[in-house]
């Protein structure tokens, strides 16, 4: 989708971090955005901070692990605005902490969010881009751990791994009906993803006992050296642009992928080795 201006775009977790940094790309390249978040002063923060005349850009609170909600905004984006012709799945959690130590209410809210939040992204729009025919482009947010496992990220790498399958699919299966489909897989960006406890749900945070909220002033040192969101939504616009399969916004670190896919590679050496010797055909 070369020619974004005048497109419409719905992106969830927009209201900061690198949902807000799509958003100012997108509207700085003549797009029409609707921001869609569940924290609502992040929302008031995020419209605020487009001009005031700005009618381009709408704000609405959605909860995208509930389908209802995100139907509803997609409902009301059309309304603003006609057809949508961009949708970034952005929104996201981060979780950490052992496995051995993770409840149920961990898995509950981190698969909620992070990979069904995606599937009823991706349920509720892509009908609605085929239907009007204009074609259009679907970016869904993984991470670098999504391609790589870390310890003590399991739950976290479990949903990201699944959103890189899942877009990996859907780009083979949409590209017959003009809707290209992006994977961003994040490094370190300066977002408040590990700060998330600060939004899951009563009815979960609970019976959880693996993470802590983070000290928010910890944090914000540690997030110091990050990557600037703003490279990001720059670099997101210029994949849908040109139709890239993978956002890699952190190639320094990709020796991890490198490695993986080197051991997968050995692995199969092995195993065909393993079968010839016993004379199993194939």
């Amino acid at each position: 989708m070369r020619d974004v201006a005048g497109k419409v775009a719905f992106i969830t977790g927009g209201a900061s971090g690198i949902g807000l940094a799509m958003a100012r790309s997108f509207s700085a390249a003549g797009m029409r955005v609707a921001i869609a978040d569940i924290e609502e002063h992040a929302l008031e923060r995020a419209a605020a901070s487009f001009a005031p005349n700005n009618t381009q850009v709408i704000a609405l609170r959605v909860d995208v692990a509930d389908r209802e909600s995100v139907a509803r905004a997609a409902d009301e984006t059309e309304r603003a605005f006609g057809n949508v012709h961009v949708v970034c799945n952005n929104a996201g959690v981060g979780l950490t902490g052992p496995l051995e130590e993770t409840s149920f209410a961990d898995w509950d809210w981190a698969v909620g969010v992070n990979l069904h939040g995606v599937i009823n992204g991706v349920q509720t729009f892509v009908q609605r881009i085929i239907a009007h025919g204009e074609g259009g482009h679907i970016v869904n947010t993984a991470s670098l751990a999504g391609l790589v496992a870390v310890p003590g990220f399991g739950v976290y790498n479990t949903t990201k791994f699944a959103v890189v399958g899942l877009s990996e699919t859907m780009r083979a299966e949409l590209a017959a009906h003009e809707i290209g489909v992006s994977v961003l897989c994040p490094g370190f960006v300066k977002t408040h993803i590990f700060t998330s406890e600060r939004n899951r749900p009563e009815t979960l945070r609970a019976k959880s006992h693996v993470v802590e909220p983070m000290d928010l002033a910890a944090y914000e040192r540690f997030v110091e050296s990050m990557l600037d969101p703003a490279i990001v939504g720059d670099m997101t616009l210029h994949a849908i642009q040109q139709n890239e399969a993978y956002i890699l916004t952190h190639p320094e670190l990709a020796t991890g992928v490198s490695a993986r896919l080197a051991d997968i590679q050995a692995a199969t050496e092995r195993w065909r080795q393993y079968r010839a010797e016993r004379g199993i055909p194939g």
